[in-house]
């Protein structure tokens, strides 16, 4: 995304799923999660899951003489790559681009237990996915046509159609915007179902006129998730091929017999694929690398302490290493909020995940105002930011970074991960300091015209001769001085 490299950033919804892994590799739900441990991907029964579990919540105040230090540790995250993990990537990348169909097959074999002779076999074509659209149930498919609307009508409105002008002398120049020819979307799969997943990446890319998109997506033992298939449809993929992790992202990066190059790759996976992703950068675009789930809400004494609560532990349950943080000043709601979490609590299948991610980086901040709440929003640009206040409209204009920023107290962040309609794709890690979330605008690419009219050339000449001089570029010099000696 970046010339130095692309941020981390986040997708942003409901964790878990078994995904095709590589050797020792965790599973992964979606981008918006740390590099995600094994037990993030085994939901619970539902009823009390405390006994393995104790919630503590840490409590920080900001007139408290280390608090800078303070949050300067909670806020931290090293996403460190493992190397055993990039060497890994390294050898399968290198693999799939030596050896192309056949060396994506026998990952496929070994990591998704599937034995196909050809690629081809591994296909989902266009009919394949309307056939899974059609047999979901009512309120499914009415669901998925219900957030593909909104998402589709809100990115509508982010297109970009390029400018032009003439200048004084005639001249004119502008800025054309053209589409990709030719994206891939990588989907989590196994038993979790991502169709969100599949309609924020793949909706804007045909908003953006993106002639192909081309989706992979693991299917472990060979079982096709009709809820991917169906988003697929409706969002308009092209085609698809049932295989995942590294050899995937190499696959789509470099292209197999099968399998067409694409353009820029989007989609979040687990350790491997986002290793993948780092690595075949600069071959093609990414979308981002997937930072752990945030979740920040500014909060004053009208906030609902149930909501706060809850809408703490969405994010909290994607991972051990997401990030829930409440500020406000005042010390009663906290009080409120530390009590509807611990009665939540007990209702939460993933309540382990929810007791790590709180022992680890979540927090409950009193701050001198509101004000302070606001400043302090911006130093830690979250990912997603609640104004649960009761002038909420009055704190928007003091939020400088932020991936998402959910207005009032009915602005719940888990709207945004499905259906609201702006992308869950959003930057993580500090990185909505100069990032932004995925958007149309991430599928078009931007060509300067430059129609020069004769008094123009003339004109610029001496200034362009008179630069390229001292820059010691001769040719350059002569080919901005010729215009001057032409006569037509």
């Amino acid at each position: 995304m970046r010339a130095a490299g692309p941020p981390q950033g986040s997708n942003s919804a409901p964790s878990g799923g078994s995904e095709a892994r590589e050797p020792d590799g965790p599973a992964r739900g979606r981008a918006g999660e740390c590099e995600a441990r094994t037990l993030s991907d085994r939901p619970q029964a539902w009823g009390d899951h405390t006994s393995a579990a104790r919630l503590e919540l840490r409590r920080l105040d900001t007139t408290q003489p280390d608090f800078d230090r303070a949050l300067d540790a909670l806020i931290a995250f090293e996403a460190a790559q493992d190397p055993s993990v990039d060497a890994a990537v390294t050898a399968i990348i290198a693999d799939v681009r030596a050896r192309g169909d056949a060396a994506v097959l026998d990952y496929t074999r070994r990591f998704d237990r599937i034995d196909v002779s050809r690629l081809a076999d591994l296909a989902i074509d266009a009919d394949a996915m309307r056939d899974a659209h059609a047999s979901l149930p009512d309120k499914q498919r009415a669901a998925l046509a219900t957030a593909a609307g909104r998402i589709r009508d809100f990115h509508e409105r982010q297109k970009d159609r390029g400018f032009s002008f003439r200048d004084a002398d005639g001249s004119e120049l502008g800025q054309r915007v053209t589409p990709l020819d030719r994206v891939g979307i990588y989907v989590p799969g196994g038993k979790a179902a991502y169709p969100s997943s599949v309609l924020m990446n793949a909706i804007p890319a045909r908003v953006a006129g993106v002639g192909e998109i081309v989706m992979v997506v693991p299917t472990p033992g060979g079982v096709r998730n009709p809820l991917v298939l169906a988003a697929a449809h409706l969002a308009g993929v092209t085609r698809a091929f049932a295989i995942g992790g590294a050899q995937a992202i190499a696959a789509l990066a470099y292209g197999t017999e099968t399998i067409p190059a694409v353009d820029k790759i989007c989609g979040p996976g687990n350790a491997y694929v986002a290793a993948a992703k780092r690595r075949v950068f600069g071959a093609v675009g990414i979308d981002m690398v997937a930072g752990v789930s945030e979740i920040l809400i500014i909060a004053d004494a009208s906030a609902n302490p149930d909501w706060v609560a809850i809408d703490l532990f969405s994010q909290a349950e994607h991972d051990e290493m997401a990030q829930a943080i409440l500020l406000t000043p005042d010390a009663a709601l906290i009080d409120r909020v530390a009590a509807s979490a611990a009665r939540w609590f007990a209702a939460m299948p993933r309540a382990q995940i929810i007791a790590a991610s709180f022992a680890r980086r979540g927090a409950l901040i009193r701050t001198r105002n509101l004000a302070e709440a606001c400043m302090l929003a911006n130093r830690i640009a979250p990912e997603h930011l609640e104004l649960a206040v009761a002038d909420a409209d009055a704190l928007l204009p003091q939020i400088r970074h932020a991936g998402a920023i959910f207005v009032g107290h009915y602005a719940s962040e888990a709207l945004g991960d499905y259906c609201a309609g702006p992308n869950h794709v959003l930057p993580t890690g500090r990185t909505a300091r100069f990032s932004s979330p995925l958007g149309v605008y991430d599928f078009q690419k931007r060509s300067s015209v430059l129609r020069i009219a004769r008094k123009t050339a003339q004109a610029l000449a001496p200034v362009a001769v008179e630069l390229a001089t001292g820059e010691g570029l001769e040719a350059h010099a002569r080919s901005a001085g010729a215009r001057l000696e032409a006569n037509g």
